[in-house]
């Protein structure tokens, strides 16, 4: 390791590196391998960013302990698990200290794997695998990202090829109570409003990993598609292609595909419907084709637009088939899925951030939003409209790699616990994203509620960021500051 005392707009900090520290436009560019950081910012506080599109994002005291009590089955849907139980400050593949006069100290991979801590006077980044190289920069925050961002789409790539789709989503007017007769009569009453696609979520498979159309589904998801692109949208569909239940044929018949750890026990990936779920092993070569074969499926059925989740299963920590790192492997099984949805649109939900740039054309950048402010949790990344509000606005910065989406808005007033304040931030955040989507029913909204709706999805107002928290929709400001200040508060 060598050190050297640089200096970037007027703050000093002593850079340890492997080797040759370069300039680059905005900072520097650190060579491959670990780095460390001492600093003179004393005990500022630290940008967490989660690994995957649920786990929390924002502002944190260095002092501060945001994890929730969490049982261990359940820590990869909160974080990356491998880190999860660390004390000091840490965060997935970038991180940032708040300086003076709104200026940050930041260090971001340009690799996948990457492990940004702070612990006393020490910013130090790490790798899994094989490194890459960091940007260090020290200066104002927009700027910062927006030099980031175009370094993270030269390595990666950018998946902003497609224009962003107004979406209706059957989730969180059904969840899994959905069947082929309501989902036409919805279609009926959805034809005509400002809708580019119609996405029927989980519920229609018989089950994790048996994506095969169930009982309530009697004439096939590939007759679902046609009615609706009869109507005039386009059809999308909900997978979780990495993940299985032991309840499920695939679980039975294909052990030898189910990730193990150290000890030769099945990974739990997290848990939902009911009881556990694992990970596949996608480095395995069966594994990889069965993926594909299960898109090219799923598109021969006619569907354009993929929302695939709980992504994050495929980078579990495990004895993998091929000993590769985890995010390298992600990457490998993601563009296979990629490669099959070529010309539809992909979107990345419950995905390990940065490891999935390049690689999809939009990524849910939060928790579930619900028809509530917050539960009684502490958790912040447990569904809610204000956790997922708090972390989507620390990802914003993503927006030039890939469609941002904050998940549904609200404007009905039945089964919802909102207040209009709430339903709006909902609705200027989504304005910001500038990625729109919906499951409210029209027959559940009174004329004004579907006039708002209408008026919503037509309307694209200019939108600028004229602060951290603070916005300006067309000419009206919008700002989050208090709104960040209430979710921090336990």
């Amino acid at each position: 390791m060598t050190g050297k005392v640089v200096e970037l707009e007027g703050l000093r900090f002593y850079a340890q590196t492997v080797s040759k520290i370069e300039a680059t436009k905005g900072g520097m560019l650190l060579p491959p391998g670990p780095a460390s950081i001492v600093h003179p910012l004393g005990n500022a506080r630290f940008l967490h960013n989660g690994w995957h599109s649920w786990a929390h994002s924002g502002w944190v005291g260095r002092e501060e302990s945001w994890l929730a009590e969490i049982r261990e089955d359940r820590w990869p849907q909160v974080d990356d698990p491998v880190y999860f139980s660390k004390h000091h400050q840490g965060g997935s593949g970038m991180g940032a200290l708040e300086g003076s006069e709104g200026k940050i100290l930041f260090l971001g991979a340009l690799g996948v794997g990457a492990r940004v801590e702070v612990e006393r006077d020490v910013l130090w980044g790490s790798y899994e695998g094989e490194p890459s190289k960091w940007f260090l920069s020290y200066g104002n925050e927009d700027e910062i990202f927006s030099r980031y961002a175009d370094l993270l789409g030269e390595r990666f790539g950018k998946g902003v090829q497609l224009p962003p789709p107004r979406v209706w989503c059957s989730w969180y007017s059904f969840y899994r109570d959905i069947n082929e007769i309501e989902l036409l009569m919805v279609l009926g009453d959805l034809e005509g409003l400002p809708f580019d696609v119609i996405q029927v979520d989980d519920g229609w498979q018989r089950d994790i990993g048996d994506w095969q159309t169930n009982d309530r589904f009697p004439r096939g998801m590939d007759f679902l598609a046609k009615e609706i692109r009869r109507a005039g949208f386009k059809p999308g569909i909900w997978l979780a292609p990495f993940i299985v239940r032991p309840t499920s044929a695939l679980f039975h018949k294909h052990a030898d595909w189910i990730l193990k750890d150290k000890h030769g026990e099945q990974v739990v990936a997290g848990r939902n419907w009911g009881g556990p779920f694992y990970s596949l092993d996608i480095t395995h070569p069966q594994v990889l084709s069965w993926l594909q074969e299960l898109i090219r499926e799923v598109r021969s059925w006619g569907y354009e637009y993929f929302k695939l989740d709980f992504l994050y299963a495929g980078a579990m920590p495990g004895n993998h088939f091929n000993p590769i790192s985890r995010e390298v492997a992600y990457r490998k099984a993601l563009s296979v899925l990629r490669e099959e949805t070529r010309g539809r649109y992909l979107l990345a939900c419950g995905a390990p951030v940065l490891a999935s740039i390049g690689l999809c054309d939009g990524m849910r950048v939060g928790p579930d939003v619900a028809p509530y402010w917050r539960d009684i949790s502490s958790d912040l990344t447990a569904p809610g409209a204000g956790n997922a509000i708090r972390t989507t606005l620390h990802r914003l910065w993503l927006r030039p790699l890939v469609h941002t989406d904050p998940d549904v808005v609200f404007f009905r007033t039945r089964y919802n616990l909102l207040s209009h304040e709430q339903k709006q931030l909902l609705q200027d955040l989504a304005q910001i994203a500038g990625f729109k989507s919906t499951s409210d029913l029209p027959k559940w909204l009174d004329p004004e509620e579907l006039k708002q709706l209408e008026s919503f999805f037509k309307e694209s107002p200019a939108c600028k960021r004229v602060g951290r928290y603070h916005y300006l929709i067309g000419n009206r400001e919008v700002d989050f500051k208090n709104l960040i200040r209430e979710i921090a508060r336990p």
